[in-house]
């Protein structure tokens, strides 16, 4: 399971592959990136006031883990004919953190390209939608789920917050343009917030790989320099329509584009995917939530 995917990301050809999965007969999915294996539910240990989302604690090689109830947080009630000899654990790493979460059935693995997740509609795509992108496989809808707004909604303070920003050096940041591909409307806000807060005044967001791509290439084909446009790109890596790895590569193979430094900020930044973005020209990496180290690469590369 692991393999593969590393053939894919680290050519940033904008593929992935997602493990399929279900909440009574709603179908979801989730990067395999994120999985570290797939196993039968255990009792978990309850812990006391804890938030209603937790279904506790388990330990697994050495390890204790929290578990979390997807069809709470998903607010899905569990269909009377449920099944439950086909419930799993999957477990996971994300935000350089170790999180299992309870499903009802794992169905199989599927590879797609990052152009076919399409954008949630606007129906449903509120703050509190937990939905990210939405996948059409044939009779099936697949909806991929913001894991990361899942475990802030259970620990606010896993997330990014401006107030986490330690006191940094007073210097000449507002001149400085940058900008931000990030697909979640709340990092977006929480992003914005920070830099402003650190002094980077000039933020130009946008929610996918392709966007920000399409941004800068008009910008040299309007003669421009890109280099006096823009000082700097942050990235997230997990985007429909184009990945930040695509994003990236894309980017190094511009000659117009090429200088321009990019930083990955994502919740995949791990020792084993590090070198992925190494290899596809990122100046550096960065794992989410750590904004206070963001702030201080960004200050080390356009200051």
């Amino acid at each position: 399971m692991k393999n593969q995917p590393e053939i894919l990301l680290e050519s940033g050809t904008n593929e992935l592959e997602i493990i399929q999965f279900k909440i009574n007969q709603h179908v979801f999915g989730i990067n395999v990136l994120k999985v570290k294996e797939i196993i039968l539910p255990s009792p978990a240990t309850p812990i006391p006031h804890s938030h209603p989302h937790l279904l506790g604690i388990i330990q697994l090689r050495g390890e204790v883990l929290p578990v979390v109830s997807l069809e709470r947080a998903l607010g899905m009630e569990r269909e009377a004919e449920h099944d439950s000899s086909q419930d799993k654990f999957i477990v996971t790493e994300f935000n350089s953190k170790q999180v299992v979460f309870h499903v009802h059935n794992v169905d199989r693995i599927l590879r797609i390209s990052w152009d076919k997740i399409e954008k949630p509609s606007n129906l449903y795509a509120l703050d509190s939608s937990n939905v990210i992108g939405v996948i059409k496989e044939k009779d099936d809808m697949i909806l991929m789920l913001d894991f990361e707004k899942i475990m802030v909604d259970i620990n606010p303070e896993a997330g990014i917050h401006p107030s986490k920003l330690k006191k940094v050096e007073n210097r000449e940041r507002s001149k400085k343009r940058l900008i931000v591909v990030e697909d979640s409307p709340l990092l977006r806000q929480l992003l914005a917030d920070t830099l402003v807060a650190a002094g980077y005044e000039h933020v130009e967001f946008f929610e996918n790989g392709r966007d920000a791509l399409n941004h800068l290439e008009t910008m040299v084909e309007q003669g421009k320099d890109i280099l006096k446009e823009v000082q700097l790109v942050i990235t997230d890596i997990e985007m429909p329509q184009m990945d930040g790895h695509h994003l990236t590569r894309r980017m190094k193979e511009n000659p117009h584009l090429s200088g321009l430094p990019v930083i990955i900020f994502s919740s995949l930044i791990t020792e084993d995917l590090f070198h992925r973005g190494q290899a596809l020209g990122a100046v550096d990496q960065v794992a989410k939530p750590d904004i206070d180290h963001l702030v201080s690469k960004i200050d080390q590369y356009i200051l």
